[in-house]
C-alpha cells in the first residue's frame, strides 16, 4: 500500500510550528525556557496539533535540528570537497569536525537543548550516533591511525555543545579563533598516525 502523503494543512502546520519554535530559540536566553505552549501559541496551531506531529518537546527539538543541518547533510552526502565523499580522508575529517562546530555556533540554544534534553546517554542519540559513525567510517581510511571509534568520539567531544556554549560565551573566544584552535587540535590527532608513501 503506498505511503500517505500528509495534508496540505499538516505540512503547513509542521512549517509553522518549525519556524515558531526556531524563533523561539534564538529569542530566548535559555533552552529551558521554551515550552510546548509557548511554541504552540507562537505558530498558531493547538498543543494537541504539537504532540500529534512531534510527540514531546524532544520530537520537536530533533525535528527542528534535523530541518537546520539537512544541507550539511546533503553536501556531506552528494556534496563536493571538502566535505563531499570524495574528499581525501586527511582533508575531509577536519571538514567535518568544522561544520559541526560551525553547526553548533550557529545554533548555540537548540544544539544545547537537544544534548542537554531527554533521558539517557546523549551518546546513543541518533544525531550523536551518525555523525559518529561518519567519522568513524573516515578515519578508518587514514591509513596507520588505529582505534577509530574511540578517535572519532574524542574528536566529536570538541565539539559538544556545553563546551561550545562555554567558549563562545564564558570565556569569550571568537568564532574564527574556536575553529583555529578545533582545526589545530584535528590536525595534531591524524598527525600522529604515518603518511603513506
Amino acid at each position: 500500500m503506498p505511503e500517505r502523503k500528509p495534508r496540505k494543512d499538516a505540512a503547513r502546520n509542521r512549517e509553522a510550528v518549525l519556524a515558531a519554535a526556531d524563533a523561539l530559540f534564538a529569542r530566548r536566553e535559555s533552552p529551558e525556557d521554551v515550552t510546548m505552549a509557548d511554541v504552540a501559541a507562537a505558530a498558531g496551531v493547538g498543543k494537541g496539533t504539537l504532540f500529534r506531529a512531534f510527540g514531546d518537546r524532544a520530537g520537536l527539538l530533533r525535528a527542528l535540528y534535523e530541518a537546520r543541518m539537512e544541507p550539511i547533510r546533503q553536501a556531506v552526502e552528494a556534496g563536493p570537497p571538502p566535505l563531499g565523499p570524495a574528499t581525501p580522508p586527511r582533508d575531509r575529517v577536519p571538514a567535518l569536525l568544522d561544520a559541526v562546530l560551525c553547526f553548533k555556533l550557529d545554533n548555540r540554544r537548540l544544539a544545547l537543548a537537544l544534548e542537554e534534553g531527554g533521558s539517557g546517554s546523549p551518546y546513543r542519540a541518533e544525531h550523536y550516533e551518525r555523525w559518529h559513525g561518519l567519522l568513524r567510517a573516515v578515519l578508518e581510511q587514514v591509513p596507520g591511525l588505529t582505534d577509530s571509534g574511540f578517535t572519532a568520539h574524542a574528536l566529536l567531544a570538541a565539539t559538544r555543545a556545553d563546551l561550545v556554549e562555554h567558549l563562545a560565551g564564558d570565556e569569550y573566544i571568537p568564532r574564527e579563533a574556536m575553529r583555529a584552535q578545533l582545526a589545530n587540535f584535528v590536525t595534531g590527532v591524524l598527525a600522529s598516525s604515518p603518511h603513506e608513501g
